[in-house]
C-alpha cells in the first residue's frame, strides 16, 4: 500500500499512538491553548475576511466513456492523457487572462499593459462577462498547439460541450464552461 501514499503520508500514518494521543488530546500534552478564558455567551474575534477574487479555472477532465463516445473520424488518434493535457494548459491560459483583469496597472509592465487592456475590453462583453476564457493566440503551450493534433482537440472539446468559441473583433475568444 504505501508504494500508492506520498511520502509525507507515510510517516504520519506510522506514528506511535502516544503521539497520536498527544495530537489529539493537546491538554495531556500540557499547552495551554487559552480555551478556558472564553466564556460561552462570547464570539470569538472574527477571523480576517478573505480576498474575493475569481476562484481558479475550471478543469473538468475528459472521461474514457465521453471519449470512446466519440465517432472515429473525430476521435483520430487523440488519447484521454492528450485531451486531459490539454484542459491543464487552457485552465493555465485562462488564470493568466484572469490575473491580467484582475491586476493593476502598476504593476504590470509596459509591454504587457497594452495586452491587459484588451483583455479587459474583452472581459467585460455580454458573452464573456464573469467566465473564464482564453484568446487563440494564446495556444502555445506543451499539449495544447495550434497543429493538426491541437484542433482536433479543440473540436472534441466543443463536441463535449467543454468549451465554446466566439469571435470578438479580430480575436477568436475561447470559453471554459461547464460540461453538460
Amino acid at each position: 500500500m504505501s508504494l500508492h501514499v506520498p511520502s509525507q503520508t507515510v510517516d504520519r500514518i506510522t506514528m506511535s499512538t502516544s503521539e497520536t494521543s498527544r495530537r489529539l488530546f493537546p491538554e495531556s500534552s500540557g499547552q495551554d491553548l487559552g480555551l478556558e478564558s472564553l466564556k460561552l455567551g462570547e464570539e470569538p474575534a472574527a477571523l480576517p475576511k478573505e480576498k474575493k477574487g475569481r476562484g481558479s479555472p475550471p478543469m473538468w477532465y475528459v472521461t474514457g466513456s465521453e471519449l470512446d463516445s466519440l465517432s472515429s473520424y473525430m476521435r483520430g488518434r487523440l488519447t484521454l492523457e492528450k485531451m486531459n493535457a490539454a484542459i491543464n494548459d487552457m485552465a493555465s491560459y485562462a488564470e493568466a487572462n484572469a490575473q491580467l483583469v484582475a491586476a493593476p496597472k502598476k504593476k504590470l509592465a509596459e509591454n504587457v499593459w497594452e495586452k491587459a487592456l484588451e483583455i479587459r475590453d474583452i472581459a467585460t462583453m455580454e458573452g464573456i462577462k464573469g467566465k473564464f476564457f482564453f484568446l487563440e493566440a494564446d495556444i502555445k503551450g506543451p499539449a495544447l498547439k495550434l497543429d493538426n493534433t491541437g484542433k482536433s482537440i479543440l473540436t472534441v472539446l466543443r463536441h463535449l460541450g467543454r468549451i465554446s468559441e466566439t469571435r470578438i473583433g479580430h480575436h477568436r475568444v475561447i470559453i471554459l464552461q461547464k460540461p453538460h
